[in-house]
């Protein structure tokens, strides 16, 4: 048999990069092997891991060399940093410019980076209809990963930049599902207006970011971006309606409102929601639902992901 291409995974123990490692160790066709890179070797979900047969190393984004170590040997890697770790762009850029570094002093043959949109290309600094924060980014959390890219590019990394989604699981972990307003109804806020929302079960972007590796090299180079639906905020209340068994209704707040919310990176959330909802046809143009499922044939519709899901759902 063939020796397994080793594919060395950022972020193991988070949602993109659990997501790959387990479907690298279930793939059937086994042409690939998971090398699950975390800080923390001793943790529950890194020595899960292990017990499912995954290849567990340590590393730190802060540190080239550990990444350097991390990367020796494989054929390729999945590249992710967690911006809301440290809520810092420019530690953001550091540790993207850190992980393109560490792979092209390992000699990697593909490698996919899980990046977003530069948003100052769509609107510059100069432009007030959206504040800048930090005094030089728009959407700090998108701009970092978009600025790295080309760090990737200038050091010829062979690179798949994939443009990710918003998390449907968004709706357990991060405090957006649904609470209960001042007359006790559920309610779900985003500053989206009327505009499609382009979502994804994160585990689905592990799923299809096997399908690139499976492709070969045809997509060093090329952007994918990936989303299992599009859908407005009334379409996601109705359809958490239906789930939930409940009234959940869609409260549609302008970007200036959700940005004085208070909790940290208000400020950043509330940009992100007017580039979608202002760039409707640049962001979701660029994120086809038929793309990412020719990478994941079971790639999750909201419905579905919903009926596997709906029981995490905290109702506050």
């Amino acid at each position: 048999m063939p020796e397994k291409k080793v594919i060395a995974v950022i972020g193991a123990t988070g949602l993109q990069g659990g997501g790959l490692v387990r479907a690298i160790l279930n793939d059937k066709s086994g042409a690939l092997a998971a090398r699950a890179v975390t800080r923390n070797v001793n943790s529950d979900k890194a020595k899960e891991l292990s017990k499912l047969g995954a290849e567990v190393v340590v590393a730190d984004l802060d540190d080239v060399e550990s990444l350097k170590w991390a990367f020796r040997g494989a054929y390729g890697a999945f590249c992710v940093t967690n911006f809301w770790e440290h809520l810092s762009p420019e530690k953001e850029f550091a540790q993207g410019s850190h992980l393109a570094e560490a792979a092209k002093q390992a000699g990697l043959q593909h490698v996919i980076w899980s990046t977003l949109e530069d948003t100052r290309r769509w609107v510059p600094l100069s432009d007030t209809r959206m504040p800048t924060l930090m005094g030089k980014y728009k959407v700090p959390h998108f701009d970092a990963k978009g600025e790295a890219d080309d760090v990737f590019r200038k050091l010829g990394v062979p690179t798949t930049f994939l443009l990710t989604s918003f998390y449907w699981d968004n709706l357990i972990y991060f405090g957006m599902g649904p609470k209960k307003s001042q007359d006790g109804k559920l309610a779900i806020t985003f500053a989206m207006g009327d505009k499609k929302l382009p979502g994804i079960a994160a585990e689905d972007i592990g799923k299809c970011a096997l399908g690139i590796f499976k492709r070969g090299l045809e997509l060093v180079g090329k952007t994918v971006g990936l989303a299992g639906e599009h859908l407005t905020g009334k379409e996601m209340a109705a359809k958490l309606s239906t789930a939930l068994g409940q009234d959940v209704r869609y409260n549609d707040v302008p970007p200036e409102v959700y940005r004085k919310f208070g909790f940290p990176g208000a400020e950043d959330i509330g940009n992100m929601f007017q580039f979608k909802r202002d760039f409707q046809e640049v962001f979701c143009g660029a994120r086809n639902p038929d793309i990412a499922r020719g990478f994941n044939p079971s790639l999750q519709t909201f419905d579905l992901w919903l009926a596997r899901n709906k029981s995490r759902i905290p109702l506050e």
